[in-house]
């Protein structure tokens, strides 16, 4: 099988039920900007050995998540989206940020470079969490998709502060 298909050389696409919809549709944007953040994952699997596994299921989700948004209607035969994987995401925030210093200021994103690739990966979440909000889109699984992003944001936080702690470096915290 060949990997191009000339299928969207005239700027379409298909969704996962197979509705043809412009590469600019909010949807395609939306699931393009998980897609950014798998890849960015994939980067930081390879930068932060120690969570590998961590990111790795974290894909894994987003994968799952990228579906439902490819969909403009439920599909049977699809998998749900369960609430076990938003609770999963806040026992490791919970977990992570017991073995790390309160905040006491912002903190300006900096080395080493996993840490500074995390909290890069957080932004990209944060925009794809607002991508797929924007879809007005109120089924279950997309809400759940929505709470998912929301925490994930938050746990490659809770990975880049814990990245700059265990390196020995000092957290650089904004001051104006």
């Amino acid at each position: 099988m060949k990997i191009y298909t000339k299928g969207g050389d005239k700027g379409f696409t298909s969704l996962v039920t197979g509705e043809r919809v412009c590469k600019s549709d909010a949807r395609v944007c939306a699931y393009g900007d998980i897609d950014e953040l798998i890849s960015c994952l994939g980067l930081l699997r390879c930068e932060s050995p120690e969570n590998d596994e961590l990111l790795r299921n974290v894909q894994q989700d987003l994968m799952l998540c990228s579906a439902w948004v490819a969909t403009a209607s439920d599909v049977d035969s699809m998998i749900p989206f369960g609430e076990e994987r938003i609770s999963f995401l806040e026992g490791e925030i919970d977990r992570i940020s017991a073995s790390i210093p309160p905040m006491t200021s912002f903190i300006l994103p900096a080395g080493p470079l996993a840490a500074a690739r995390f909290q890069m990966a957080r932004t990209v979440c944060r925009r794809a969490e607002r991508a797929v909000i924007s879809l007005n889109d109120d089924r279950e699984n997309i809400c759940k998709s929505v709470r998912y992003l929301n925490r994930l944001s938050d746990l490659l936080f809770v990975l880049g502060r814990e990245t700059v702690i265990k390196s020995g470096v000092e957290e650089d915290f904004w001051r104006p």
